[in-house]
C-alpha cells in the first residue's frame, strides 16, 4: 500500500471519528431535557370524538451563556383512539425567550404575532393517528436579564380552532450561574437574573405576572378562559 494511500485512509478514518463524536454529543445534549411535560397546558375547543391531542415540552433546557442560544424539543401527541383531521402546531416566543427556527416550520409574520410575542412559528403537523406523537427540534436564544416564556397552541389546519395550548409557560432559574459555561433552566419556573438588582425581573409590556396577551387576553385569563384568543383571532380573519 503506498504512503499516499494509506495517509488517504487515515484521514478519512480520523474525519469519521470526528463526525461521529459531534453526532454523539449532539444526541447527549437533545437527550439531556429531562422527560416531557405537559405544565401550563390546557384544552381549549373541543376535539373531534375519540381524539385528544396535547403537547409535552422538555422539564430542563440549557443556555449557553456565551452566545444565548439554547434547544427546545416540543412535541405533539394524539392520546386519543381516533386519528385527527389535519391540525398544526404553533411555537411561540415571549420576553427573553425568542423561537429562531423550527425544523420543518414556516415562520409567522410579525402582523399575525399575538400581542406581546417576539417570534413564532407554525408547523404543519397534518393528520395524526391514535397514539402517535411528532417532536420537532427548536431552536431558540434566551436573554437571561428577562423572564422568558414560550407557547404551543395546536390549532386546526385553518386555525379557526384551538384544541389545546400549552403556555405561555415560563423557562428560568432562581440560581443563576453567570460564570459558568452555561445555565440550566427549568420548566414552569421564573427566571431570576444574575444581574444586580435581580430580585425583581424586568418589566416588559404588560406585568410579567399576567399572560402577556393584551387586555383581552388578560380579561380572558381573568374569566378563566386563556388561550381562547387564538381560536377567536382564526374566526375573526376568516370573516
Amino acid at each position: 500500500m503506498s504512503s499516499r494511500l494509506r495517509a488517504g485512509i487515515t484521514g478519512s478514518l480520523v474525519t469519521a471519528s470526528f463526525s461521529a463524536v459531534l453526532v454523539l454529543s449532539w444526541t447527549a445534549a437533545a437527550n439531556d431535557q429531562g422527560p416531557g411535560s405537559e405544565k401550563g397546558g390546557k384544552a381549549v375547543d373541543q376535539a373531534p370524538a375519540g381524539v385528544r391531542l396535547r403537547t409535552l415540552l422538555p422539564e430542563r433546557i440549557s443556555v449557553d451563556n456565551s452566545s444565548k442560544k439554547t434547544a427546545i424539543t416540543a412535541t405533539v401527541k394524539n392520546e386519543g383512539t381516533k386519528d385527527s383531521d389535519g391540525v398544526r402546531l404553533l411555537v411561540v416566543g415571549f420576553d427573553g425567550l425568542r423561537i429562531t427556527g423550527v425544523q420543518g416550520c414556516s415562520a409567522i409574520a410579525e402582523k399575525n404575532l399575538p400581542e406581546g410575542s417576539n417570534s413564532g412559528f407554525s408547523c404543519p403537523v397534518g393528520r395524526l393517528g391514535a397514539g402517535k406523537s411528532r417532536s420537532y427540534a427548536v431552536r431558540a436564544t434566551y436573554d437571561l436579564r428577562k423572564s422568558g416564556k414560550i407557547c404551543l397552541p395546536v390549532q386546526s389546519a385553518d386555525g379557526r380552532k384551538t384544541f389545546w395550548q400549552q403556555g405561555p409557560v415560563p423557562f428560568g432559574t432562581t440560581n443563576p450561574s453567570p460564570n459558568a459555561p452555561a445555565t440550566p433552566l427549568l420548566l414552569g419556573t421564573d427566571n431570576k437574573p444574575a444581574a444586580p438588582g435581580g430580585d425583581e425581573l424586568p418589566k416588559t409590556g404588560v406585568g410579567h405576572d399576567v399572560l402577556p396577551l393584551g387586555a383581552t387576553g388578560a380579561a380572558l385569563v381573568a374569566a378563566g378562559a386563556a388561550g381562547v384568543w387564538w381560536s377567536r383571532r382564526g374566526r375573526q380573519e376568516a370573516a
